[in-house]
């Protein structure tokens, strides 16, 4: 079974959404293959925070969790059991001999193969319940789980979505993008898996989301150029800005300069409940391509009438 998440993201259990997508954010680009080449520990650190930011990033998976309806894993777990005896099935315990025979119970909401595995010692998904040689009742485990990694553009990452991705056994499923999906974040696809005689795995899919050739990010803000003309930064007036949810028209103030930056609300990064932070347009002034006499003419008057030292912007 994984650690507590939120152990394993350093952070409490009271911790806002916003804390805890901070930590992710930070042990994974701590611990990130790409940053660690070569280095085991980083990548199975970076694959436990990933999972752990799986359980207790996402808002209904983290109130399961609290609630102990789902574990660390984000298995459903079994709330208690049926009948009056220590296993169920009334006196004398469910799991006992009755007629010369092994008998075994159905557990509402719980996985029957998991729990024999926990009981007899049999570890979970990675074996046969009872030990080898087939253990208690022939029952075997689950097929194995799969993993694969799957790039999104940041605009899917923003509003999420569906996309199809192929396994290596030739299978094809469609996989829904959460809102605010980061690289990094795992998703379990329950039942995804191998196939087994108990029944599949489960699949786990990797994000990654690319770089995207318009806007980056900086800390929790998503950023941008915004090309203005010379005229429309010292007159000011309307231009369009482009946004992950089509054009928009913005308002350039009269002196505008590159560095200028105007604020989008709302049409920014997506957080772990879908929530839309803001873009910031930031303002770059170009000038026409090739020569043009007229305005060259009123730089060299306004040269000599408003000499000015530019200011340094980073």
């Amino acid at each position: 079974m994984a650690r507590d998440p939120y152990q394993e993201l350093g952070v409490s259990r009271t911790a806002s959404a916003d804390e805890i997508r901070k930590a992710f954010r930070k042990l994974a680009k701590e611990n990130h293959p790409d940053t660690n080449p070569g280095n085991k520990a980083a990548e199975e650190r970076f694959k436990k925070v990933s999972a752990a930011f799986d359980i207790v990033g996402d808002a209904e998976k983290r109130k399961k969790f609290d609630a102990g309806l789902i574990d660390a894993d984000g298995r459903e777990t079994a709330q208690g059991f049926p009948g009056g005896g220590p296993w169920g099935g009334g006196p004398g315990g469910g799991f006992g001999q009755r007629g010369g025979g092994f008998r075994t119970e159905t557990f509402e909401g719980a996985d029957l193969g998991d729990i024999l595995g926990e009981m007899f010692g049999g570890g979970g998904r990675g074996g046969r319940a009872g030990g080898a040689g087939g253990g208690f009742g022939g029952f075997s485990q689950r097929g194995a789980d799969v993993r694969a990694k799957l790039e999104i553009d940041l605009v899917d990452a923003i509003r999420g979505g569906k996309q199809r991705i192929a396994f290596s056994d030739g299978r094809t499923i469609d996989v829904t993008i959460p809102k605010g999906a980061q690289t990094g974040q795992t998703l379990r696809l329950k039942g995804q898996g191998s196939p087994g005689r108990s029944g599949a795995g489960d699949a786990f899919i990797e994000i990654n989301v690319k770089p995207h050739p318009l806007y980056r990010r900086e800390d929790d803000a998503l950023v941008m150029d915004l090309p203005v003309t010379f005229y429309d930064a010292v007159l000011g007036g309307k231009v369009e800005a482009p946004t992950p949810d089509g054009p928009v028209n913005v308002s350039v103030p009269k002196g505008a300069n590159t560095g200028t930056r105007l604020r989008l609300k709302g049409r920014g990064l997506s957080d772990a409940r879908g929530q839309r932070g803001d873009l910031f347009a930031r303002l770059v002034v170009t000038l026409p391509e090739g020569a043009d006499p007229a305005l060259e003419a009123f730089a060299e008057e306004q040269k000599a009438k408003r000499p000015y030292s530019p200011k340094r912007r980073a």
